[in-house]
């Protein structure tokens, strides 16, 4: 369903210095164009992303705040309070922008000054498209050019949905597969790949140095 195509580097994002593939934990170099980080529920993902994004931070003497972009809505009271136990932890150095559809519009305008974004998450974007009744080919397309026009760093985090069991219904199957294209799409764009398991990353694909 989705054609690949690789986005360029923007505006030196990528640390030259940037050790081998096997360096799994050490979240301490400035961040490249794109970083994808996956993880199951409760997985440490969201954790690591935060950590990509401080670590730049105190990396990038030009970037001093951070944009979370959250494509949740706090649809009952657990969601709420997850919601907010993630700003208490992200602290004051970040700003949030809510975004249940129009992600790439919103990476657009919050990378507009160099400044770093986390995507949290994909997954709950996807769901969001294909509750709409979104044509998923064409917005993922749409999304991919906003990343190629980025001016910042992008961290996205998304769910690996595939490795529980078989859903047993015909639209848990589908949007497993869709997240599973979704996945691998991105990875094929992203510069650095990391899985996420227990809270320790496994660096699967790394193409900044």
């Amino acid at each position: 369903i989705f054609t690949q195509s690789t986005l360029g580097r923007r505006n030196g994002a990528v640390d030259k210095t940037s050790s081998s593939s096997n360096d799994n934990a050490r979240p301490d170099l400035r961040l490249p164009a794109l970083t994808l980080v996956l993880g199951g529920a409760r997985s440490g993902k969201s954790a690591r992303a935060e950590a990509l994004i401080a670590s730049h931070l105190n990396a990038d003497t030009a970037a001093h705040r951070a944009t979370y972009i959250a494509t949740a809505e706090a649809g009952d009271r657990e969601m709420a309070q997850r919601i907010a136990d993630h700003r208490e932890r992200r602290g004051d150095q970040w700003r949030t922008v809510e975004t249940l559809l129009a992600l790439g519009d919103a990476l657009v305008e919050s990378t507009a000054h160099g400044e770093p974004v986390l995507v949290d998450c994909l997954t709950l974007w996807l769901s969001n498209v294909m509750h709409a009744e979104l044509d998923v080919a064409a917005e993922t397309e749409t999304l991919r050019a906003a990343l190629d026009r980025a001016r910042g760093p992008v961290v996205c985090v998304s769910n690996e949905v595939g490795l529980g069991i078989v859903p047993a219904t015909k639209l848990g199957r589908g949007f497993r597969d869709a997240a599973g294209r979704l996945n691998q799409f991105m990875a094929a764009q992203a510069d650095r790949v990391e899985f996420i398991a227990a809270g320790l990353p496994i660096t699967l694909k790394n193409e900044t140095s």
